[in-house]
């Protein structure tokens, strides 16, 4: 993507500070999974580069960079750690969110301390009561991601309906002392992600801390009204289920890049090298292809989106539901492609100190995110494509 478009001096700089970070990430990847937690050596120097600040506005020591460079990074720290980047672009998306809340909400979270990070479980699980200036909501949440990591939390529930508004998915914000962290995250990959269960008891959550999710009208998204770049015109399906798949296309190179390494020295029980077999040259060749058709579709969907973001107009139906579809859809192929390239390195491949077994795990982890659910969301795109109504409430 770097070779597509203009980049500023900045964007470049925050991508090559993501890529010096690979050796020690690669390094650090079983400690995490150990820990069912990155480092956090690894938090501390992503925050030394920066990385955070990607999506944070101006106003609040942010960079504000184009969400293509941010999504490079991404894929920049999965070739060294899957968790990692998983964290990243769940984390280092929310002050993207952030900016469209209202001013009062960003100074709640920034105004002490810029360097604040946001966890998030959107699942709407909320018990949710509107009382005076505000909602009280109790409940319990799964899958969130960094967790441990951050100091405030976006949590899902269902807003009840107001005035002409009907019921629709909201997100409340609560700061790190109205919630308590379950730790119960122990499963097949993308175990450094720490990805713990949220736990509130009747809490009050101010007005101005809670957003209908889905609506990106400028009234619904009031920050916008000072945090005018582009980026943060785009709807909010367009931007976070892009969070929780790109990290794969950066773990599939990652996975090249090892079995590359690893297929020349390799010589299985039958006498061949795994570089000579037949199987392993397609495999690869394979992989790479399409790790080179997702970032471009990548590339194009968001010079579109942002093209038209800063025109004040955003895609149709249609285009939306085709967009999420190919994000989901990237996790799907992703985990295929690493399926094959594990394959070909045979039973050797299968200890646990060969990172592609790692990348394997966490690979087809990230399919079971239901923003991730390709089979649904291609339904979706297929039924409007069919002359039918749209049936994703979230697009």
């Amino acid at each position: 993507m770097t070779g597509i478009r203009h980049m500023t001096p900045q964007e470049i700089e925050l991508i090559e500070r993501a890529r010096r970070l690979v050796p020690a990430l690669k390094e650090r990847a079983a400690q995490a999974e150990r820990d069912f937690k990155v480092p956090d050596e690894t938090i501390v120097q992503m925050h030394e580069a920066g990385l955070f600040r990607a999506l944070q506005p101006k106003a609040f020591g942010g960079f504000e960079v184009d969400l293509r460079t941010f999504f490079e990074i991404q894929m920049t720290l999965a070739e060294g750690c899957m968790s990692t980047a998983w964290i990243y672009g769940v984390v280092g998306v929310h002050p993207w969110q952030l900016a469209r809340y209202p001013l009062e909400a960003q100074r709640d979270v920034w105004g002490t301390d810029s360097s604040v990070l946001i966890s998030s479980t959107y699942m709407p699980s909320a018990r949710v009561t509107p009382v005076e200036g505000g909602y009280r909501i109790s409940g319990r949440w799964g899958f969130s991601s960094g967790s441990e990591h951050c100091q405030w939390v976006f949590l899902g529930g269902i807003l009840p309906a107001e005035g002409e508004l009907p019921a629709e998915h909201g997100t409340f914000l609560l700061p790190r002392a109205d919630y308590r962290i379950e730790h119960n995250w122990d499963v097949l990959g993308l175990r450094g992600t720490g990805s713990h269960d949220i736990v509130v008891e009747d809490v009050f959550v101010p007005a101005h801390r809670v957003q209908r999710t889905n609506n990106f009208s400028l009234e619904a998204t009031p920050g916008r009204k000072i945090n005018t770049n582009p980026i943060y015109g785009i709807p909010f399906a367009q931007v976070f289920t892009r969070a929780v798949s790109t990290s794969a296309i950066g773990a599939l190179q990652g996975a090249i890049n090892e079995f590359r390494a690893a297929a020349a020295g390799h010589v299985g029980k039958h006498g061949m090298r795994t570089a000579d077999d037949p199987m392993a040259q397609t495999a690869v060749a394979e992989a790479t292809i399409l790790v080179d058709m997702l970032r471009l579709v990548l590339e194009r969907n968001y010079a579109h989106l942002l093209d038209l973001s800063g025109k004040g107009e955003v895609p149709d139906t249609d285009t939306r539901l085709l967009y999420r579809f190919q994000s989901s859809y990237v996790t799907n192929v992703c985990a295929e492609k690493v399926s094959e390239l594990l394959r070909c390195m045979a039973a050797s491949g299968l200890y646990s100190s060969n990172p592609v077994q790692r990348l394997f795990r966490d690979l087809h982890q990230a399919r079971g995110h239901i923003a991730n659910n390709y089979m649904l969301y291609g339904r979706s795109f297929g039924t409007v494509q069919l002359g039918l109504p749209n049936p994703d409430p979230f697009v």
